[in-house]
């Protein structure tokens, strides 16, 4: 069965993923995007979100790149698909990342309001699902055919899988800030009871990558 694995994911070394005061215009909130610094010049950032072939290479970029290998699907919280709340008012918006999004592959967004499907350029296809998180599962590996599911967040999200049990591995990446509020990944989760230990972890100057498997 394919593995349900959250990849790439940038915390402070408080453990937030996202600073306080999220909005339209600073969707991670004051500070929130300094915890992306390892992972904006990396070559497999670069490509995938601006086509270039430019960008650095070395750890960092190999974790990029292990980021998006055997990954058949997505799952994203409605959050983290973009700002609009309540029922959808129109098909207007289509996420954060313009009319090419860096997924590649369908992408399962977690939502109490249903719309159609969304098909966007570069084989990027949104799919709502009202049913939770379980459903969401369900149609994300039938859909990846063998490969790998990527929980891409926000928080609540990854926390709810965490809390169900259906989290194989992490890879979190912390970056050597603080942001003292904001959406904490560990706020009532215990990794330790859950059944995860770290079988991977090495330091760059930008990020302590740390791999986390379900035991």
């Amino acid at each position: 069965m394919s593995k349900v694995r959250v990849l790439c994911f940038s915390l402070s070394l408080d453990g937030f993923a996202a600073g306080p005061e999220q909005s339209l215009e600073d969707p991670n909130g004051i500070g929130g995007l300094d915890v992306h610094e390892w992972f904006f010049p990396t070559a497999t950032f670069q490509q995938l979100l601006y086509g270039k072939e430019t960008g650095t290479t070395g750890i960092d970029n190999d974790f990029a790149a292990r980021g998006i290998q055997n990954i058949g699907a997505w799952i994203l919280g409605r959050n983290m698909f973009g700002p609009v709340r309540g029922p959808w008012p129109d098909e207007h918006w289509k996420g954060w990342w313009g009319e090419n999004p860096p997924f590649h592959t369908p992408v399962f967004v977690l939502t109490h309001h249903a719309r159609a499907p969304i098909a966007m350029a570069g084989d990027t296809t949104f799919h709502f699902v009202t049913e939770g998180i379980h459903a969401a599962l369900e149609r994300a590996r039938a859909a990846a055919g063998g490969m790998d599911v990527r929980l891409g967040g926000g928080v609540a999200t990854v926390q709810q899988y965490l809390r169900a049990g259906l989290v194989d591995e992490l890879h979190l990446a912390f970056a050597p800030v603080l942001l003292g509020s904001g959406e904490n990944l560990f706020s009532g989760i215990n990794m330790r009871s859950l059944g995860y230990r770290c079988v991977e972890h090495v330091a760059t100057d930008k990020a302590t990558h740390v791999v986390l498997r379900k035991t």
